[in-house]
């Protein structure tokens, strides 16, 4: 049998509290992540859910709606405010550019005017 283990005892009881302090370590470490998991998880479990649809607004004092975008857009900026489907239709018919990334106007269905009058 191979033994590696030193022969006496006081050098057997170092290891062992070397190896008991290491156990304690890698324990709290285990911990700590263990509880950054619960938390990133229940922060998870907790947030809003996006809107359904998003106007996005321009630059300036009398800012306008420049876009709408489907609630979880990737494009949509930082100047937004959720709007319901009612309104977001309603944007989109008078004009206001629909994201070319989410479609928001193929999800409502609301057609191209200009195409369908020239076909």
């Amino acid at each position: 049998m191979f033994d590696d283990l030193p022969p006496d005892l006081e050098r057997l009881l170092t290891l062992r509290v070397w190896h008991a302090m290491w156990l304690e370590r890698i324990d709290r470490k285990i911990a700590a992540l263990e509880q950054r998991q619960a938390e990133e998880e229940r922060a998870r479990r907790l947030r809003p859910a996006p809107p359904d649809w998003v106007a996005a607004f321009g630059i300036g004092a009398g800012r306008e709606p420049a876009e709408v975008h489907a609630g979880g857009c990737h494009m949509t900026g930082p100047r937004w405010r959720a709007v319901d489907r009612d309104e977001a239709r309603r944007l989109l018919s008078s004009g206001v550019r629909a994201c070319g990334h989410c479609q928001p106007d193929v999800e409502l269905h609301i057609l191209d005017l200009a195409a369908t009058a020239a076909v």
